[in-house]
């Protein structure tokens, strides 16, 4: 795949999404965007990897929409629907997705890390959802933020556009991990190693349940839940944990 503003590295268990525009902070135009989809719409088929880890170049994660694009009319309304595609798209991957955000993580760059399932934050980023300062709703920040941080602190941040450090957004549960910014990429390498082990087949259906919940109603989500326990019980690494577990070692996960 031929990308200019993304970095894709497979890597079998592991696939590394990088934004690569270090020199506009990672701001996302509408060649980036369509970048994303292809790039998730390809983590969709492949079946090796199980986890995913999504970061920027240089000193920022993104500072969301390209300002000087929307500025001059060059970005489309479709650049929502596309970028709206990618992100569900990530939130249904069967593939834990972690954000490593390492600096800026405005507008756009807070909605995908908000559609990724674990955050993990340099004690250096800062948060927010700026987009009241282009006369522009925030995207499905609105439908995800509250069930992280509640309906106080989503309008605090969406009709208020303030950013927060990474030490306040860990403390109201927009993101999981705060790591000093000088030990950042070794810590990322080591919850990518614990993620990883966990990332069994009912940890990835697990993953899609929950994800799943607010469109379903009970008696929906009880039927979703059985057939994808269902999937679970009947799988290699069901039976591989059974195995693990007899013979008093940790399971190895297909």
């Amino acid at each position: 795949m031929e990308l200019e503003c993304l970095r894709l590295e497979p890597g079998g268990r592991v696939v590394r999404v990088t934004f690569a525009r270090p020199h506009v902070l990672n701001a996302m135009h509408y060649a980036t965007i369509l970048e994303l989809e292809r790039v998730v719409d390809w983590l969709g088929q492949d079946a090796a990897s199980r986890v995913v880890v999504i970061t920027g170049a240089g000193r920022s994660f993104s500072t969301g929409i390209d300002l000087k694009e929307l500025a001059a009319g060059e970005s489309p309304f479709e650049y929502h629907e596309h970028f709206e595609r990618a992100l569900r798209g990530l939130e249904m991957l069967p593939k834990i997705v972690i954000a490593a955000i390492n600096g800026w993580c405005l507008g756009g760059g807070l909605q995908l890390a908000l559609a990724c399932d674990i955050r993990a934050a340099s004690a250096e980023a800062q948060l927010g959802l700026p987009a009241i300062k282009e006369s522009l709703i925030p995207g499905l920040s609105t439908f995800r933020l509250p069930r992280y941080v509640g309906m106080g602190w989503a309008k605090r941040l969406v009709l208020g556009g303030e950013n927060l450090p990474a030490e306040v957004a860990q403390r109201i549960g927009l993101v999981d991990y705060v790591f000093p910014a000088e030990t950042f990429p070794a810590e990322i390498e080591r919850l990518v190693e614990h993620y990883l082990s966990a990332a069994s087949e009912g940890a990835r259906l697990s993953k899609l349940l929950l994800n799943r919940g607010p469109d379903l109603d009970h008696a929906a989500f009880l039927a979703e839940y059985f057939s994808l326990q269902r999937q679970a019980q009947s799988g290699h690494d069901f039976f591989e944990a059974q195995r693990a577990y007899l013979e008093g070692r940790m399971p190895v996960w297909e």
